[in-house]
């Protein structure tokens, strides 16, 4: 057994340095699944014990040599993100409270699409409160955007970081963590800047370029999205454009990524050289495409700093630098090394990007469409030939059909994973929206905004503005199409962790074991389809019930409840549509102060009771209701009288539990505190 396993390494050892980068992922990723100290220090030893044993009873093999890299690499990953999360360690706040602000703005992101500015803010000193903090302004509150630098005095509300709202939500405190944000909040009052900044950093250069796209075109939505392919700035596009972008699965093209960097960089490399090559003396003589890839280059970090560098951009721009540095060598640069390496510095600098989206979702799609196009069959399928002007466009328009297949498969787990739900004709979706993005607006944005220079943009403008407009109608129509989403309750991690294993052995081998990595995906992809979704949500507030309604859909205690509310619920349940309020429904009967409930889950019914008013029920009533009820939630904290057969969630146990996932049939209760665990952004109380 050991001989065919060395002999099939030995037909993979190309591949072997691909695995680094997921042995170290695998180290992020452990830290962050386990809840606690003991569990991380438990993977450590183990890291290091496979690593040692490797070495000494097979370090002569390429085996032995390669799980001890393998485990090598898993041990410095853990380390990097848990020394990582330790570094950033900052003050935040226990409590909501009312304090008058009075600091240094660090950044100002104008959101015209919801009426807001989002400041971030140092405080001064003498306050006592965190380093940095996060207000909501009302945009009608602050007519002129303060620069970086300002000084500020605003009255606010703050709060702690928020946590899931429920389980397998979005984890707001985690990433205020590693940003070092300790308090978010919003405006009581209009601010008053005490102080006017310098406006010459990069983050009020890109405002006011922002401000400016927005302005040059007409319609809300093609100006949001002009602007963030420029600036990364989405804050401008309306919510409803928003959705049916991510539902038609063109969201990636509003992330600056690998598409628009690309653009970028190629546009310079092409002008550099056309221009420098009208010089006679500099074509025969001066190495033109290498000082072409310098100035792509330099355009490249440029165009990384001025959009925020986010994580896509990084990667990206990391990309297309090892790009350029192969074609500065002579050497073939679009590989799955140069994804591994763009992944390994990425996660060294930033380790706790491994558990977002966008990291997941960037390299997901480059690593597919890369592995995809290394396959010997598809490659001589693609490779160039003499060929007329139908066939040749034919071949082009089924490899970007099949790239598109190829992707959205990658890409789907990723998307129901955080985000519940993924779009199922992104891939026809995309053969119109890239080459348009790519060989239309970008480059008339890039001539726009250079004629703006002398006021002869407008002509331009409007250009980019109908081709944004086509956009749009594309995503709206496919938006709009029947099953055009896949919708699924909260995944459970194991099952998403044996799918992203899978993908990973299909992409990154060439022989005939990269076939067995269908295994662990098919297994991961039947456990979560067959996951059943939640009979019962509970928010972490106690405010907001989503109840099952045996018909597919889910009904909601209050029926005021926000957007964001019902959004977060639907998600969690795997339910499109709008959610009817509870008490028209035929199996719950309500009073202005109390809700009671049969939910059902497999053969099994309980009663729910649950609390939907602040004012104070009759104490006996109120102990007689309980006794009925299998659950009792409450937003606040219940008599000590009430005592339910099953469960009682009131704001004392739900301030220990955060929220709550609920399955009847299989009594299984799931808390986002169990989700979280010991990691230091868990603000639970024991």
């Amino acid at each position: 057994m050991l001989a065919a396993i060395e002999h099939v390494l030995e037909a993979e050892r190309d591949q072997l340095a691909l695995w680094l980068p997921v042995g170290f992922g695998a180290g992020i990723a452990g830290w962050f699944a386990l809840p606690g100290p003991t569990g991380w220090i438990g993977l450590g030893i183990a890291a290091a014990g496979a690593g040692l044993a490797a070495l000494v009873f097979g370090g002569a093999s390429r085996l032995g040599r390669a799980v001890a890299i393998f485990a090598l690499a898993m041990l410095l990953g853990l380390v990097a993100i848990w020394t990582k999360a330790d570094w950033v360690t900052a003050p935040r706040i226990d409590r909501p409270k009312v304090v008058t602000l009075t600091g240094i703005v660090e950044a100002a992101e104008p959101r015209p699409a919801t009426g807001v500015v989002r400041l971030l803010v140092a405080p001064d000193a003498a306050l006592h409160l965190p380093p940095r903090v996060r207000i909501n302004v009302d945009a009608d509150d602050l007519p002129t955007v303060p620069s970086a630098g300002s000084r500020l005095k605003v009255r606010a509300r703050l709060l702690p970081p928020a946590p899931p709202m429920v389980p397998g939500g979005y984890d707001f405190a985690r990433v205020a963590w590693f940003d070092g944000i300790g308090a978010t909040g919003k405006a009581l009052d209009p601010p008053a800047i005490v102080a006017a900044g310098g406006g010459s950093s990069l983050a009020d250069i890109r405002t006011r370029l922002t401000a400016h796209i927005e302005a040059s075109i007409r319609g809300a939505g093609e100006g949001g999205i002009a602007a963030s392919f420029v600036t990364g700035d989405q804050g401008g596009i309306p919510e409803d454009d928003n959705e049916a972008l991510r539902r038609a699965g063109l969201a990636h093209l509003l992330s600056v990524s690998g598409l628009h960097v690309t653009a970028v960089v190629g546009a310079v490399m092409l002008l550099t050289i056309r221009l420098l090559a009208l010089s006679r003396r500099l074509a025969l003589h001066a190495p033109l495409p290498l000082i072409a890839a310098g100035a792509g280059a330099l355009a490249g970090i440029g165009y990384t700093l001025l959009t925020g560098a986010e994580v896509p951009t990084v990667r990206s721009c990391i990309a297309a630098l090892l790009v350029l540095g192969g074609i500065a060598l002579g050497r073939e640069a679009i590989t799955l090394r140069l994804v591994a390496a763009g992944a390994l510095i990425v996660l060294v600098f930033w380790p706790e990007a491994l558990a977002g989206p966008s990291f997941q979702l960037s390299f997901a799609a480059i690593a597919a469409l890369v592995a995809f196009h290394e396959h010997p069959k598809v490659a001589a399928f693609a490779a160039r030939r003499d060929e007329g002007i139908v066939l040749g466009g034919g071949r082009m328009l089924l490899m970007l059909l099949a790239s598109g297949v190829v992707i959205e498969a990658a890409l789907s787990p990723i998307a129901l994973f955080h985000f519940h739900k993924a779009g199922l004709y992104g891939a026809a979706a995309n053969i119109v929206a890239i080459p348009l993005t790519t060989f239309v607006v970008m480059p008339a944005e890039a001539i726009a905004l250079a004629l703006d220079l002398v006021g002869l943009g407008a002509p331009i403008w409007w250009l980019v503005g109908k081709a944004l407009g086509l956009l749009l109608w594309i995503a709206h129509v496919v938006a709009d199409a029947p099953g055009s989403v896949a919708a699924l309750p909260s995944m459970p991690r194991g099952a998403f962790a044996l799918m992203a294993a899978g993908g990973l052995w299909i992409v990154l081998w060439r022989t005939r074991l990269r076939r067995w990595g269908g295994v662990p995906l098919a297994i991961g992809a039947v456990w979560a389809l067959l996951t059943p979704p939640p009979d019962l949500l509970v928010t972490g507030d106690g405010r907001h019930v989503a109840v099952r309604d045996g018909r597919g859909g889910i009904a909601i205690l209050r029926d005021r409840a926000g957007d964001y509310v019902r959004d977060v619920l639907g998600e969690a349940s795997g339910v499109e549509g709008e959610a009817p309020a509870l008490e028209i429904m035929p199996f719950a009967r309500c009073s202005a102060d109390l809700c009671a409930a049969d939910v059902t889950g497999g053969d099994r019914t309980i009663r729910l009771l649950a609390t939907r008013s602040r004012d104070f029920v009759d104490i006996r009533a109120m102990t007689r209701a309980c006794a009925a009820a299998d659950i009792v939630v409450g937003d606040r904290r219940l008599p000590r009288t009430c005592h339910p057969r099953w469960l009682k969630a009131d704001a004392s146990f739900l301030r220990s539990t955060g929220g709550l996932a609920i399955r009847v049939g299989s009594g299984e209760v799931e808390s986002v505190a169990e989700q979280v665990g010991r990691h230091p952004w868990g603000s639970f109380a024991p």
